[in-house]
């Protein structure tokens, strides 16, 4: 049995047309981009929904505009008091200018990748150890406004940076620990100064006030035995002020008089 012909050339003729078609229409979904290119030259950039491209005169690059997560890989960096750390980061952005993400630089992924490994190096090597422990808000802050200005002209918007880890020798840890402890045993005896000065400060406050009050100085010491008594001893030893010494040889004298 032969084809025909002309069901041959139709046969033909619509699988180039579906081949066309398939060049010619493109779906773009709603996170992302298509930067058109006309005979090599940019166009415009379309999406999302359906476009339609001129088959072997227009060319279309995707572009997904979702916010990716760049891991940094770990880095050597001197800290700036001569410490040898190891530090990684984790790195958020999106493209937000497609055209300048596909014409301004080849590749936007690998070129971040490189800018922030520099720049995390760059950024830690002027800081101590201890603000890299303490201070990671700041750093994390001063790491993203570096790469979000240089990225800029790529079309890429970084929005967070974030410090992982920071590892050190075991050498060091031990002299971290040290110096905690050494740093706790001064908080400590200064809170013991301070108190004892506190101490010292009412005890001046409350001599002054007895001393210009004889009564009150009478009535604390009727105060101290009513404590002393109440207290489950077989001994109770009265503490004698030495007003009432001064005050017996008066009295006997006092008494000689009437007598007389």
């Amino acid at each position: 049995m032969t084809i025909p012909f002309d069901l041959i050339f139709y046969a033909i003729v619509i699988a180039l047309l579906a081949l066309i078609l398939s060049w010619a229409i493109k779906i773009l979904r709603e996170y992302e981009r298509g930067v058109i290119f006309t005979l090599g030259r940019f166009t415009s950039v379309r999406g999302p929904g359906l476009i339609i491209i001129i088959p072997f005169v227009q060319q279309m690059v995707r572009v997904d505009l979702r916010v990716r997560v760049m891991d940094v890989p770990s880095q050597d960096v001197i800290s700036r008091d001569n410490v040898s750390v190891r530090v990684n980061a984790v790195i958020y952005f999106r493209v937000i200018d497609p055209e300048n993400a596909t014409i301004q630089v080849e590749d936007f992924m690998m070129a971040t990748s490189q800018l922030a490994q520099t720049t995390l190096r760059s950024v830690l090597g002027k800081h101590d150890l201890d603000e890299m422990l303490s201070e990671r808000d700041r750093l994390n802050s001063d790491i993203r406004q570096i790469l979000d200005e240089q990225t800029d002209a790529w079309g890429i918007k970084v929005a967070n940076v974030e410090i992982k880890h920071v590892d050190i020798n075991e050498s060091m840890i031990r002299a971290i620990a040290r110096q905690a402890e050494a740093e706790r045993e001064r908080r400590a005896k200064i809170i013991n100064a301070e108190g004892e000065q506190q101490a010292a400060q009412k005890l001046v406050e409350a001599a002054e006030i007895l001393a210009r009050e004889p009564q009150a100085m009478q009535l604390r010491y009727l105060s101290s035995l009513n404590f002393i008594a109440g207290e489950k001893n077989s001994t109770i030893i009265f503490p004698f002020p030495l007003e009432f010494a001064s005050m017996m040889p008066k009295a006997a004298q006092d008494k000689d008089k009437d007598k007389a």
